[in-house]
């Protein structure tokens, strides 16, 4: 009679030997990919476990990077976002190369400094259908895209729109040096002459919402379906 089989058994986590750190499920990691020429894929571990031969394996959760997805990047996509996907995998520990922090959207626009291991998510994806969640985002500027933490943008003192400089046909070094901006529906010959101190460069006044499907597919296209909220700061 054959025997049977050692079965696996789960960790409670798993110490990347190049760093000497800590992995347990819940954290993101940077795994390395099978082309060296890539950036190393970003996942979440769901599961650790061993088999008989103290063989680690890791069950996780992938991000997506924009270019990764079926829409690809676009102009609103930040440098360091990613798309938590529907897509699960089984993975040697070993391609484990580091550790990484990935960030909810409010909180990575919080940060005094982004780190090489920074990063944010704001979406889920799926991976089949090139889908998110949630559907729809604030937008802003006459271009009607979400914002872009990477990028500076101005507000607007009679609206509260918010602008990219861009758009507005001026340089970022000419609207960092803007003590008032109005936008072209609120401006006047008075207005213009008014001065302030300094401005806020992030949005968090009110914004229009979009549906994330029409952004994507059609670029500056805006979606059928538009009302007015108040974005979560």
């Amino acid at each position: 009679m054959a025997k049977t089989k050692p079965g696996k058994k789960d960790l409670d986590s798993y110490t990347i030997k190049a760093s000497n750190k800590l992995v347990r499920p819940g954290d993101c990691v940077l795994m390395r990919p099978p082309d060296s020429d890539k950036p190393p894929y970003v996942a979440r571990v769901e599961k650790i476990e061993a088999d008989h031969r103290n063989n680690v394996k890791v069950r996780v959760r992938w991000y997506y990077r924009p270019e990764e997805s079926i829409g690809g990047r676009r102009q609103f996509h930040g440098s360091k976002e990613l798309f938590l996907s529907d897509h699960y995998d089984i993975q040697s520990a070993h391609t484990i190369e580091g550790k990484c922090i990935v960030h909810s959207f409010k909180n990575y626009t919080k940060l005094e400094n982004v780190g090489s291991e920074d990063y944010f998510c704001r979406f889920e994806y799926k991976a089949s259908t090139g889908g998110f969640t949630p559907d729809r985002v604030a937008v802003y500027c006459k271009c009607e895209m979400p914002y872009n933490p990477d990028d500076l943008m101005v507000q607007c003192e009679g609206c509260k729109d918010w602008f990219h400089p861009s758009c507005m046909g001026m340089t970022i070094d000419e609207a960092k040096k803007l003590e008032l901006f109005m936008c072209l529906d609120c401006s006047s010959d008075d207005d213009a002459k008014r001065s302030l101190n300094s401005f806020p460069v992030s949005p968090s006044g009110e914004a229009k919402l979009q549906c994330v499907s029409s952004i994507v597919e059609e670029g500056y296209t805006a979606c059928n379906l538009m009302i007015v909220v108040s974005p979560s700061p």
